[in-house]
């Protein structure tokens, strides 16, 4: 682990790549993880991001979509359904957008920290 330069867990998620290398591809497809790195070899087995992207993006998109909705409707007086049309429209948009590079930060800073499952002392 030490021959390998420190690789900021946010460049690292936001290009998709590697956490410890930087350079090799984390996924293989939209949101499945690739088996291991092809550039340095790590195991992307024990990589979960559970339900954190989707909470985060629930959040970000949630916000964004009932603000954008709001100014359509009562600032720019455009009818309901545009209001909604614009709504659903950043909904979908931001989803797709915001999913892979959350779910990627969040493994890269799993691996940055050292995650692991909680245990208890005996």
């Amino acid at each position: 682990m030490s021959d390998y330069p420190p690789v900021s867990p946010y460049a690292a998620g936001l290009g998709g790549k590697c956490p410890r290398c930087g350079q090799g591809r984390l996924f293989d497809g939209f949101l499945g993880l690739r088996k291991s790195c092809e550039h340095c070899g790590l195991d992307y087995a024990k990589a979960d991001a559970g339900d954190g992207p989707a909470v985060f993006a629930i959040f970000i998109v949630g916000f964004v979509a009932v603000a954008a909705a709001f100014i359509v409707r009562f600032a720019w007086y455009a009818p309901f359904w545009v209001a909604f049309a614009v709504s659903a429209g950043l909904t979908v948009a931001l989803t797709i957008l915001l999913l892979r590079p959350l779910k990627a930060t969040l493994i890269a800073l799993q691996y940055a920290n050292k995650a692991a499952e909680g245990r208890l002392e005996e």
